[in-house]
Formats: C-alpha cells, structure tokens, sequence
C-alpha cells in the first residue's frame, strides 16, 4: 500500500509539473474584441509597448474610416464634431477658415473668461456663473462677428469693423459679463480713430462709451477726460443715437453727471474752491446746451456748494434762478426742491422765520404730489426750528406728521429717527409745563402737580400760551391721550 501510494503520489506529482510546463509554454487562448477596442487597447497607459507618432496618425484614420463606414456615413468632420467640445470646435473652424487673428483674441477671452470664474468660485458658496463652453449662444456670437470684423478689417473698412465689435459689446452688456463689454469698447475705441468718413461720429460714441466704462470704475477724472472729448466733437452737430436723441445733449448731461460725482468728492474733502470751479463749469455747458431742466439741475448743485462753502448771499442767488427755472417749467418737485435748498440757506443765515415760510412751501407740494421723503424731511426741518425757538408744541405737530409719514411707508431707521425727535419735543414741552406749575406757586398749580406725579402720566401742555387748565377732567384726558401715543412708539407705532 505504501508502495502504491508512493508511486500515486509520485505520479500526481509529475503530472502537475508537466501540467504547469504545458500552460507556461501553450500560447494563451483568442480573444476576440472589436476593432474600436482593440485599437483603444494598444493606446491605454497600461500597454508595455512604446506606440509612434506615425502609427498614432495612422490609427486615428483608421476610426475615422471605420465610423464613416459603419455609422450612417458620418465624414470626419461630422466626426470631429461628436468628438470635440463647441468651443474646440469654434476655434478649430477659425483656424481652417484663416481667421487666425479672431481665433488669438477669443482664446484670450476665453482665458480670462476661466480665469475669472475661478476667482469668483473661491470668492463666493453662491457661485453659479456657467462656463463659456456651456453656452453655445455666446460662442456663435464670438464667431460671426470677429470673423466678419476681421474681414472688413483686411479691406480697412474700418467702419463695418466698428460695427461688428460694437454689436457684441452691445450683446454682453449685462452685469456678469460686463468685463467682456469692457473689452470691445476699447476696441471700438482704437479702431473708431481710424475712420474717416463720418465726420467723427464714431469717435464721439467711442469717446461716450470710455467715459461710461471709467464712470463705472470709479475713475472719474479719466471719464471726464473722454466725455469732454464726446462734447467737443458733438458740437454744432445734428447727430442723434439709436433712439433719436441727439449726441450733443446726451454729452452734455454725462460730463455734468461727471462733474457733480466729482463736486461731491471735492466738498467731502472741503475742497470748496475746485467744487465750486467745477460746478460753474458745468452751469456754462449746461446753458450752451439749450436745455432748461439741466441747466436748472446745474444751478441747483452750484447753489449746494456755495452754501456748504459758507457763500450764502450767493447761494441765495443761485438757487432763485433754480427756481425761475422750475416754476417756468411748471415742475412742482424741482421747486420744492429749489424751496428746502432755500430754506437750508436763510436757516444758516438765522432767518428763521423766513425759512419757516419757504418750509411750510415744500411739505404742502409733497403733500400734493405724494412725496414722503421729502415731507418727512421738510417736517423734521420744521420741527428742529420750532424746537430751537422755544415752541415745543409746534415742534411736536411737526414731528409727530413725520413720525405717521414714516411708519405709513415703513421706513424703519426714519421711524426710529422721528420717533426721537418727537420724543424730545414732548419731553421739552412737559419741562416746560411743569416748571410753570412750580412758579405759579398757588394752590391750583400744586394740584395739578401731586395729580400728576400720582398718576405718572403727561401734564397739560403749554399753560404759558393760553391753553385752559381749569378742569383736572381736560388735563387726564390730554393725559391719557399722550400717555397712549407714547406706549405705542417703540416698535410697532399705532396704526
């Protein structure tokens, strides 16, 4: 037995051996794969072998062919068209149809493109701005019309150039793609110099574009440079826009824009002097520019910045023509403006009473045509100056008017403004009515004062002008009345 197994073992074993020697030398069985799969195969990061380029080519032909033969007929291109994205196609047919330079400045725009939604990702969790290749739209736009600029720009027909680059700064005039915009208004502005047959229109528009770009940064000084540049060469000219206003009008109210932007900076650094230069400037191209309501405008600032620089004879002058203008023109808003301008003057000057008539003018236009703010404003004016003169009773009428005005239209930080002005002139007119008690000195007065001090509520307003208190019935109604108005101020006024 141990025999036969040794000799069983012995066997087994030397099968195995050869059975391994046979795998390790037979080749291994066929697999049969497509050709697509078997030409990816070869190409994977896994295969040991080293592929030429030459082949590389060859092989790609080779599935050209192959999907040309078994897919519907589809011919490289259609092939090339599966295959790459939109925007690698955009650029490829700009490259085969020679238009190398639109191809160098779109590839630039769309780097900064990558770029920039880059940063605003890291920037902002809300980040949604999708990239270019997701919006084949924009792309088309691209194509049309750099290609047709870069065709009328081979012939110089620099004013079909113009058009092509202003239709697509035109297109991306929105506030994300903004920066894109930006870009064709400088080309636009390049090329505009270059045309010669309009008279210079084209560069007056250029120019009014720049100027609107460096408005919009901030650059002021640079804007003004460019929209003086948009007047100057608008002048005596009948040119109008797309929407038949004319040039020379709309240049003249971007460079006053511009100065009063500029004017306000000026004033915030009490550089009185320059605003005031400015604003001059801007009243002389505002009459040259026939236009009564700028020119009112222009007066009206040009009076602000006299009153701030402590000119009030001349300010007084100034906002007078403001409001010729404006009672010409029959404009109630800018004349209760050129009013509440008038009234902040006499004020500075001490003319109270003047300025209380030129105020009670302002709330009854805004009043008339519905213009909170400026009635809240105007009353609160009002009510300081009554405040100031003693009145305590007129000043709360006043207030108070604010105060409704401002919880009708919910504005919470005038409410909470007027609530404490209001609550002062309260405070004073009790102060005031309480010290007359105490002077009086008779038995009545002391009356009123332990009532009262017991109930904790307000006292009869204004005794020194005449106001009855002979009943302690009148003084708790009044009381309780007040009592009331007050309880309902902190956060949710009465209704």
């Amino acid at each position: 037995v141990a025999q036969i197994c040794s000799v069983t073992w012995k066997g087994s074993r030397s099968l195995h051996s050869f059975s391994e020697s046979k795998m390790a030398t037979l080749p291994p069985l066929p697999m049969t794969r497509p050709k697509l799969t078997a030409l990816a195969r070869q190409k994977l990061p896994c295969s040991p072998k080293t592929i030429p380029r030459s082949q590389l080519i060859k092989e790609k032909d080779d599935v050209d062919h192959y999907l040309e033969m078994n897919f519907k007929g589809l011919s490289k291109e259609e092939v090339a068209a599966y295959r790459n994205s939109y925007k690698k196609n955009i650029c490829v047919d700009m490259l085969r149809d020679g238009y190398h330079k639109s191809f160098t400045e779109l590839f630039a725009l769309m780097e900064k493109w990558d770029a920039l939604r880059e940063a605003a990702r890291l920037r902002s969790l809300l980040w949604v701005q999708r990239p270019l290749e997701e919006q084949p739209d924009k792309l088309d736009h691209f194509y049309y019309y750099l290609t047709r600029a870069e065709t009328a720009e081979r012939k110089e027909y620099f004013e079909e150039v113009y058009n092509n680059l202003y239709a697509l700064a035109c297109y991306f005039n929105n506030a994300e793609d903004k920066w894109v915009r930006n870009h064709f208004y400088e080309r636009c502005f390049q090329i505009a110099r270059l045309i010669k047959v309009d008279g210079g229109k084209k560069e007056a528009e250029a120019h009014a574009h720049m100027g609107l770009l460096f408005e919009e940064e901030g650059q002021l000084l640079e804007a003004a440079e460019h929209y003086e540049a948009f007047h100057q060469l608008t002048q005596g000219r009948i040119w109008t826009d797309e929407t038949g206003r004319f040039l020379n009008l709309l240049a003249c109210e971007s460079l006053l824009r511009t100065y009063r932007l500029l004017s306000d900076k000026m004033l915030e650094n009490k550089e009185y002097k320059q605003a005031i230069r400015i604003l001059i400037k801007a009243s002389e191209i505002a009459k040259a520019g026939n236009d009564k309501k700028m020119e009112g405008d222009a007066s009206y600032y040009l009076g602000l910045a006299y009153l701030a620089a402590g000119e009030y004879e001349t300010a007084l002058a100034v906002l007078n023509t403001y409001s010729k203008i404006s009672a010409d023109l029959d404009d109630d808003l800018s004349l209760g403006r050129a009013y509440e301008a008038t009234a902040k003057v006499l004020q500075s000057q001490g003319q109270m009473t003047e300025a209380i008539q030129y105020l009670k003018k302002v709330v009854k236009i805004a009043r008339n045509n519905f213009q909170s703010l400026d009635f809240v404003r105007a009353s609160t004016m009002l009510g300081d100056i009554f405040n100031e003169k003693g009145h305590y009773s007129k000043a709360s009428e006043y207030f108070q008017q604010a105060f409704d005005t401002t919880a009708e239209i919910t504005n919470m930080p005038l409410m909470d403004e007027t609530k404490v002005h209001y609550g002062i002139a309260k405070a004073h007119q009790m102060m005031l009515t309480v010290n007359n008690y105490i002077e009086s000195a008779d038995l009545t007065s002391l009356d009123y004062l332990l009532s009262w001090k017991e109930r904790r509520s307000d006292i009869a307003p204004d005794p020194v002008i005449g106001r009855s208190r002979s009943t302690m019935e009148s003084l708790y109604q009044i009381s309780e009345s007040l009592g009331e108005e007050h309880r309902g101020f902190p956060d949710n006024p009465p209704k």
